[in-house]
């Protein structure tokens, strides 16, 4: 393993100063209920070390912790290299099970913290809950004949240039990522990130791009709506490279000229773009049928449709807050491949990109049976710094395009567009935007009201 440097706790990695029981037993919950993720014992927030943990200690404290934890969660030891020498580290896995501490607790990792639920958020998490992991259940009728051989050394090369540890064989790889089961037969996962042909098993799993030439898709003279339209197949690696690809030919390139120097700008900001797509890729509900993923550029806007609602405990009220993932060995291969720059920032991204462009945040809608992210392409003029966007929640994002749009905004005004939160949630907002300087506090009582500084 690599030693760890310059890291940060955050939704997969927690850092515990000591080996503390109650502390170690919350984080093996929230992380086997969320995507799993490494502890750390002997570190503090901030990385630096605090004191030596003995083995013996420690591993007293993961055995009475694991007895607070029901079911109980078991922990993998191993050791972590630090220039300092090696500390320890327990490595909990993404599991099928609800967790709660034997207090009643129900925590997920929310960020760096470890956050207990509401009860409505158990009763989702508990639904999206099921006994067998799609992605880890074989594919009838696959072999490993079926894995197409130069795309698994490409993932090897990819993943030993981002510094993963070696393994010994091919085979042993496979097993490890969830490519293959403990017989050697392909898993979903496998088939989907290395089959020469997934869609011959999965039919749903390929892509479609359709061009638009107005804001709807309205048939002219009898021809069809579109302009261009094309249907994507082969691995995830590969529909992640076709779709952006299709969308950056069809993506309006214009200039800006500043300083005498020519800077080329884009439709839509790049990473924006790309961080929807393979959000959609990684994301999907692999096990409905009869819908694949669909691009559509129309004249004022893209939108991505991933089918399949939100998962877990995610709402639309936390998506910049929260991570969860349904397909957590999809995400991991397409991380390793270079797709993902770091787990859990993809929805962060998009909404910086957007609004440091000057666009509205992006827009997102969930049906329970399909996510949408809509990109629109209209500019304010108006560009935000990333001080504004950093950490910011879908909530402020909206109450800071409302102002770019209308020049200032009151409480009741925030609270009529975000109907379904309570008042004392908004008013925090406003008050977290005026301190971090992105708004200004105008009159007092009735008459408040906030303008951008």
């Amino acid at each position: 393993m690599r030693p760890l440097r310059d890291k940060k706790p955050g939704q997969q990695l927690a850092f515990l100063p000591y080996a503390d029981i109650e502390p170690l037993a919350e984080s093996l919950v929230a992380l086997a209920n969320s995507s799993g993720g490494l502890i750390v014992l002997g570190l503090d927030a901030e990385g630096r070390l605090v004191d030596e943990v003995i083995p013996e200690d420690a591993e007293y404290a993961l055995q009475q912790a694991i007895v607070m934890c029901q079911p109980p969660v078991m922990g993998e030891w191993q050791t972590i290299p630090v220039e300092q020498g090696q500390l320890i580290g327990v490595r909990v896995r993404r599991s099928h099970q609800l967790h709660t501490l034997d207090d009643g607790r129900v925590l997920v990792r929310s960020g760096m913290i470890n956050r207990p639920l509401r009860g409505d958020e158990v009763t989702q998490l508990a639904s999206g809950r099921t006994v067998g992991d799609f992605e880890e259940d074989t594919v009838a009728g696959a072999t490993i004949d079926d894995f197409d051989q130069a795309i698994i050394q490409e993932y090897l090369a990819k993943r030993e240039e981002r510094g993963a540890s070696a393994v010994s064989s091919r085979a042993e790889l496979l097993f490890e990522i969830g490519a293959v089961n403990v017989d050697g037969q392909p898993t979903v996962a496998g088939i989907l990130l290395f089959g020469k042909n997934p869609q011959a098993f999965f039919p749903q799993s390929g892509a479609v791009f359709v061009r638009f030439p107005h804001e709807d898709p309205k048939i002219d003279e009898g021809l069809a709506g579109y302009g261009r339209r094309d249907e994507i197949k082969g691995p995830l690696p590969r529909i992640v490279e076709r779709l952006w690809n299709i969308v950056w030919e069809e993506m309006r390139v214009g200039a800006m000229v500043n300083t005498l120097k020519r800077t080329e700008v884009t439709e839509y900001p790049p990473l924006a773009v790309r961080e929807a797509v393979i959000n959609s890729v990684c994301h999907r509900d692999y096990r409905l049928r009869g819908r694949r993923i669909e691009v559509r550029m129309y004249a004022n806007r893209l939108e991505i449709i991933s089918p399949g609602g939100l998962p877990g405990y995610m709402t639309l009220d936390n998506l910049i807050e929260e991570h969860f993932s349904r397909n957590p060995r999809l995400v991991n291969g397409l991380f390793q491949w270079g797709y993902i720059e770091e787990l859990g920032l993809g929805i962060d991204m998009m909404y910086d990109q957007m609004v440091q462009a000057g666009h509205d945040p992006p827009q997102f809608k969930d049906t329970g049976y399909a996510f949408t992210v809509t990109l629109y392409n209209k500019k304010s003029g108006k560009t935000q710094p990333p001080k504004w966007t950093k950490n910011m929640n879908e909530r402020q994002a909206r109450a800071l395009a409302y102002v770019r749009e209308n020049g200032s905004i009151s409480n009741s005004e925030y609270r009529r567009i975000c109907s379904d939160v309570s008042p004392e949630t908004l008013r925090r907002d406003l008050a977290d935007l005026v301190e971090r300087g992105a708004l200004l506090k105008i009159g007092s009582k009735k008459g408040t009201h906030y303008i951008l500084k």
